[in-house]
């Protein structure tokens, strides 16, 4: 097992929200936002780092998308290799006010040594999430970004959860026609966030419910059932993260909180991993990977690469002066049969 954080500094007093990409044999990119602020609307860019060696060897940090696209921040980046073209996609936020948060996409054909213009994806106005390693392609070629939108983030945090949708790699984009709600809920839904089941789509969803929900859809991510929650993943209003393993089974990783939204922001611990066998309607609660109630932990990624799992998440000091001071962010390197047995 490899753990390797990146550290805050003086000018940098947070970094959150990370992504990987396997661009060939053992070397990585390691994409993630660094703040020059502590808090979600500070000063932000989007940085890179190679290793070649699974995580025990760094390349020096290097500056990928700049701040100056945007008059708050770009932030919350998710990778992907385009399967026909083979060039890496790098989807990230522009943030400008409470009611211009939009998603970008950046396209490279050289292994992420050059990025050609932004594209925009969001083709709705108002204030878009879309949280890190969130974009999926399914096997039709068929690219979905899962987001939550409300018009205006500082009237009304309620938000409404659906796809954009791109089925010519990344060039044009669409809403889908349906979307997820939860009236009920002071927030809605929140950080969507999507994982296959053969046909059918899953769509698991950050709320102040007590626990994940998801909805599913059987066709493309274009339309959705109403959202349940899963009754054995109670959890913060935190968001999940979900992956399909290769024996069809599907692993969460969230904060495990049998209090639910009572936890507050500041609960997002444990770190915890469990698994379903049956498609998502059940999960059995396996292992935490992080327990110490000093720290918060959010905002991860899990990526399968052959017989390694790569997983991202943020550590906080939850006694920290403020916000989100003195976040580091954190890849662990463990073996996949980690999660099989």
């Amino acid at each position: 097992m490899t753990v390797f954080d990146i550290e805050p500094g003086p000018d940098n007093p947070r970094n959150s929200e990370g992504d990987t990409i396997l661009l060939s044999a053992d070397r990585l990119l390691l994409a993630w936002t660094r703040f020059a602020g502590a808090a979600d609307h500070a000063e932000a860019d989007i940085y890179g780092m190679v290793t070649d060696e699974w995580g025990n060897s760094w390349s020096e940090p290097r500056h990928l998308v700049s701040r100056e696209e945007a008059r708050q921040n770009v932030m919350s980046v998710s990778l992907l290799r385009e399967a026909v073209s083979g060039d890496i996609l790098l989807f990230y936020l522009r943030k400008n006010s409470f009611c211009d948060c939009n998603v970008f996409l950046r396209r490279s054909a050289d292994q992420g040594h050059s990025w050609e213009t932004s594209r925009r994806v969001s083709v709705r106005e108002g204030y878009h999430v879309m949280n890190n390693a969130r974009v999926v392609q399914l096997e039709s070629g068929r690219l979905l970004a899962p987001v939550a939108l409300t018009q205006d983030y500082d009237r009304s945090r309620h938000q409404i959860a659906f796809c954009y949708i791109s089925d010519d790699g990344g060039t044009h984009w669409r809403a889908g026609d349906g979307f997820v709600d939860l009236p009920q809920s002071r927030v809605g839904c929140q950080e969507p966030g999507l994982v296959a089941l053969g046909d059918d789509l899953l769509m698991y969803i950050r709320t102040d419910q007590d626990y994940v929900f998801g909805a599913w859809s059987a066709d493309g991510g274009e339309t959705w059932t109403a959202p349940q929650a899963f009754e054995n993943l109670p959890a913060p209003t935190a968001p999940a993260t979900m992956a399909r393993l290769p024996d069809g089974s599907l692993i969460a990783v969230y904060n495990h909180r049998p209090d639910g939204a009572q936890a507050g922001w500041a609960g997002r611990t444990p770190l915890s991993v469990a698994r379903s066998r049956d498609g998502g309607c059940a999960w059995q609660r396996l292992e935490d990977i992080e327990v110490s109630a000093a720290y918060a932990y959010g905002y991860t990624s899990f990526r399968i690469y052959g017989e390694r799992v790569a997983l991202t998440y943020y550590v906080w000091p939850r006694e920290a002066p403020a916000n989100f001071e003195e976040t580091a962010l954190r890849f662990r390197m463990l073996s996949l049969a980690h999660f099989l047995s």
